[in-house]
């Protein structure tokens, strides 16, 4: 019985490393542990760079020395910084992540509190991007392909590139002085009903996507000179069928990949327009506990955006074997 389960671990041991699936997760899962612990090591060391005594911000400007005192023993701070590191971690594998300094409120409560806000801005961002720029495109790549209307890909490369490179607060800035400042349709700032996500939303996605609208298109250019669609062409095929069955499939592995990269960058972009438009997010929240020297609140928050961004790409590298399993024969 023994030399018999011994040898069927023997054989799903080798047939896990005979499988390329088995082995990209489970390298990409390595890459994604590796990673989370840089980036809570980093977090809890940025944060000591943060000017100024959290101490003294946390018992109020005016509090004696010995307030401040016994205010740093009892968040910790008279310790050796290993010992402020591994309590960390502690913290962390217990869902302990201490209180914050300024309002002495759990910041794991904090986190759950403002957290979907961000959340809710990110992704209603990323949809209008992929909403906006697979199908247009997709359609410019289809009228210049073969060069031809070269008035129409000057403008579209004109327009797409300026648009590409607005910043998100510049973008945010403008926004509200039109729509909320001068014509008044739009809400200046907070979180109510449906018009008070417009601006924000806009703001988020005006860059990424003009940016992912010419990577569509100069993808779609690509996969029309293939010949299996040169084939397509040749058997009359309508062009619904053509572009449905060919062309977008193919560039979905892309669109993919530049779409979590995308989000990613969107999930940071919400610091800055969260502070434009007095979102209740993470965003303004972290800004506010910089200031305030809050370090338990901005090293989770620091970790909940970088962890965010990680687990995109992880998610993201998993989609595409999915969609195309030959990903994880090429790296395997």
């Amino acid at each position: 019985m023994a030399s018999t389960t011994t040898t069927v671990l023997a054989l799903a041991a080798q047939q896990r490393r005979s499988n390329p699936w088995v082995r990209y997760l489970a390298r990409r899962a390595l890459y994604f542990l590796v990673s989370l612990f840089l980036l809570v090591t980093l977090a809890f060391l940025l944060v000591q760079l943060i000017p100024g005594d959290p101490a003294r911000a946390s018992a109020g400007e005016m509090a004696p020395p010995e307030v401040v005192e016994a205010r740093r023993a009892e968040l910790g701070l008279d310790q050796p910084l290993i010992v402020q590191y591994l309590r960390f971690w502690v913290g962390l594998f217990t869902g302990d992540l201490g209180d914050s300094f300024t309002s002495r409120t759990p910041v794991i409560d904090v986190i759950l509190t403002r957290a979907p806000a961000t959340l809710e801005l990110a992704l209603l961002s990323v949809t209008i991007v992929l909403v906006i720029a697979i199908p247009v495109g997709l359609a410019f790549g289809a009228l210049t392909r073969g060069q031809r209307r070269p008035g129409t890909e000057a403008g579209f490369t004109t327009v797409s590139a300026i648009l590409a490179v607005i910043p998100e607060f510049l973008a945010g800035i403008v926004l509200v002085y039109l729509f909320a400042v001068n014509v008044q349709w739009l809400p200046v700032a907070g979180r109510s009903d449906v018009s008070s996500y417009v601006l924000p939303v806009v703001a988020l996605a005006i860059g990424p996507t003009a940016a992912l609208t010419r990577i569509v298109r100069a993808e779609t250019l690509t996969v029309l000179e293939q010949d299996y669609v040169r084939t397509a062409r040749a058997k009359r095929m309508t062009p619904a069928r053509l572009y449905g069955r060919h062309v977008l499939p193919n560039l979905l592995t892309s669109t993919l990949t530049i779409s979590g990269l995308l989000l990613g960058g969107m999930i940071a972009g919400t610091v800055l327009v969260e502070n434009i438009f007095a979102w209740p997010g993470l965003g303004s929240t972290i800004v506010r506990s910089i200031q305030g020297k809050d370090y338990p609140l901005v090293q989770a928050i620091i970790i909940f955006y970088g962890a965010a961004v990680l687990l995109i790409n992880l998610v993201v590298d998993i989609l595409l074997i999915l969609l195309d399993p030959r990903t994880a024969l090429d790296k395997s």
